[in-house]
């Protein structure tokens, strides 16, 4: 009888300790970290960041930043003990709240990690706080931040100096601040930044002050932690409007000063249809071929990829985009990015519409049906299995914003707002009711709801808009999984002759091709892009040899050509055409530069074909440290390699 009562206990205990372990590690992915923000410890719904001042040092010889963040607060919440962070790979060494006594030293620890969004910071109050706080923080980054970039002076290219950047977006800011790591929270800042002698160093902020070595900054306007950035390196700029120069290395300054000689136009148009711009300066900066994207509207400095350059500013609308951004992003910021579409589509809305004003019309239509040509390749190639992530606003209580990035927010965001605006009676009835939206959110962060609420108060001031308000079915537009529901009538002139093109090469072959009239006719750089993107879409391709993708090549220039676009999709259809004598071509465009849009799907189709598989692995694995750790973690996946380092 003992023994049995013992084995009892033991068994009801093993229960236990097994139902405690399951409790304990069970996914914690599935935790709604923030009421906010899925992706975000902070307690932002009890006190919010409205200042921070940061004192930085730029350690090259260790690739850390280290120094002092002093975080205040205004408080919402009464009788508050303790301070939620956000935190990522940093090594915290103290904690004091600062009051006119001086500072008090606070107690804190940094709890565990949940892979892709970090750890919490906990900072204990010594007593229950009412006021409005302020806690500095003396810490140091890790080598391996994911916000952080450094390269060798052999990886620049003037090869004498080395570089730092960074790319906050979307939660990596907390991997080089403690901060509230969510678009929900926005903060002025100042900044003093250490740094060699020998090198510049620049931020997402005005410039006040500087000396060798030493350079301080000032953002005047309350930004997300996410806009947050910095660069230190052998830069030098050139003057390219009132209120812009771009910023590059010596070696590419001139050809970057020409390539965005448009920008100042770009911000009129803008202006004409968002309102005024806050910023004070609008300055751009060419960064290394390691930059994962095509721009990032950092404050008063956007970040481009150097993959723009093409030499006749046929990509260069790229920074009409980022410029849209100052609106529709930096002005009103979607609250999480579950609701990422708000600022993409939007601004992507904002972007086609700079074009149609400075190109024409049928250029507006035609960026338009360009890009959703690039959403179709993004959902049967990228997004092919995880289809709930095609859904215009997605859950992130089980995935990072970064699982989630995609084409989707950008381009089925601003088809619907072009159905809208059709719907609604067209830009001159639009137009205003969009200004007026930027207006009354300016400063702050918004959900999908608060644009919606907005529209049908507009529009329901005329009784005639309420049976058009009744026709948009927005569980649809906004959960429904795959392509916009709608397509609005687009002007298809610029694409038809696309077409045309696809199908010539797609259903004939060599002969018919060489003597086919069609070949007289020229296309410009964004129809030849759409050209062979429509060939890509083309389910069968009749003889897709060496032979007929090498006069493809020959007669529109693709194979000689600078224009990153064009390359990126001809080296994916020697990849279509199963062509492995080009292995080293398709190699050399991958390792030419780490743009996402670019390498991804290169990675993923590569990965899907067995006689290249290994050897995109092989790769991979020789150039992912050249790659920042967003762009390396979403190759691995795409490759099906669990662990990066594998």
């Amino acid at each position: 009888m003992y023994h049995l009562a013992k084995r009892s206990v033991f068994v009801l205990f093993t229960v236990c300790v097994i139902v405690s372990l399951l409790f304990l590690y069970r996914p914690v992915t599935t935790m709604r970290l923030s009421p906010l923000d899925p992706s975000s410890y902070s307690n932002a719904h009890e006190l919010i960041i409205r200042h921070v001042d940061l004192d930085w040092t730029v350690n090259f010889d260790k690739s850390t930043i280290s120094g002092t963040a002093s975080l205040n607060f205004k408080l919402i919440k009464k009788d508050l003990e303790e301070v939620f962070l956000d935190v990522s790979d940093i090594n915290v060494s103290s904690v004091t709240a600062k009051s006119s006594a001086g500072e008090v030293p606070l107690d804190w620890d940094i709890g565990g990690t949940i892979e892709n969004i970090g750890s919490k910071l906990t900072i204990y109050l010594p007593t229950k706080t009412n006021d409005d706080l302020t806690l500095v923080i003396t810490y140091e980054t890790s080598p391996k931040a994911s916000a952080l970039q450094w390269l060798t002076p052999e990886q620049t290219f003037g090869k004498q100096h080395p570089y730092l950047f960074s790319q906050c977006q979307a939660i990596h800011a907390r991997s080089i601040l403690p901060c509230q790591d969510t678009p929900a929270v926005k903060f002025t800042y100042n900044a003093t930044l250490h740094h060699p002698e020998e090198v510049t160093g620049l931020m997402s902020a005005l410039k006040v002050d500087s000396e060798p070595g030493v350079s301080k900054f000032q953002q005047k306007t309350p930004i997300p932690s996410y806009l947050l950035a910095i660069v230190v390196g052998a830069l030098v700029s050139k003057s390219i409007g009132p209120i812009s120069s771009v910023w590059a290395e010596q070696e590419q300054i001139d050809e970057a000063a020409e390539e965005f000689s448009q920008t100042a136009d770009f911000i009129a148009k803008a202006e004409e249809i968002c309102g005024p711009y806050v910023w004070e300066r609008y300055d751009l900066l060419v960064m290394p071929p390691s930059f994962p994207f095509g721009g990032m509207e950092n404050p008063c400095l956007t970040f481009v990829t150097p993959t723009l350059l093409a030499g006749d500013k046929s990509l260069a609308t790229v920074v009409a985009h980022e410029i849209a951004h100052s609106w529709t992003g930096n002005l009103v910021t979607n609250r999480n990015f579950e609701h990422f579409w708000l600022n993409e589509g939007f601004t992507v809305f904002v972007e086609g519409k700079i074009v149609g004003r400075l190109f024409g019309n049928a250029s507006r239509d035609f960026h338009a049906l360009h890009g959703l040509s690039e959403l179709s390749d993004c959902i049967k190639t990228q997004l092919a299995e995880t289809p709930e992530l095609t859904k215009l606003v997605v859950d992130l209580s089980e995935c990072g914003p970064d699982d989630a990035f995609s084409t989707v927010p950008y381009i089925k965001g601003s088809t619907f707002l072009r159905y809208l605006e059709d719907l609604l009676g067209g830009p001159s009835k639009f137009e205003p009711f969009f200004r007026a939206y930027l207006n009354r959110f300016k400063y702050q962060s918004v959900l999908t709801n608060d644009f919606k609420q907005m529209l049908y108060e507009w529009f329901r001031e005329d009784p005639k808009n309420e049976v058009l308000l009744e026709r948009i079915n927005w569980d649809l537009w906004l959960f429904g999984e795959g392509m916009p529901p709608i397509i609005p009538s687009y002007d298809r002139s610029m694409l038809e002759a696309c077409l045309a093109h696809a199908n010539l090469w797609a259903e004939n072959d060599l002969d018919t091709i060489k003597n086919s009239p069609l070949l007289k006719q020229s296309l410009v750089s964004v129809q030849l892009i759409e050209f062979l993107a429509q060939l890509l879409e083309k389910k069968k391709i009749v003889e897709l040899t060496t032979e007929k993708v090498a006069l493809l090549g020959e007669t529109y220039g693709f194979s000689t050509t600078k224009n990153a676009e064009l390359r990126f999709r001809f080296v994916r259809l020697y990849i279509r055409g199963r062509l492995i004598e080009k292995m080293d071509e398709i190699l050399a465009f991958a390792n030419s530069n780490f743009r996402m849009k670019f390498v991804r799907p290169v990675y993923k189709e590569l990965g899907a074909w067995p006689q290249a598989r290994p050897i995109a692995i092989e790769n991979f694995n020789r150039v992912k440290d050249q790659m920042m750790t967003v762009c390396a973690y979403t190759v691995a996946k795409d490759l099906g390699i669990s662990d990066v380092s594998a």
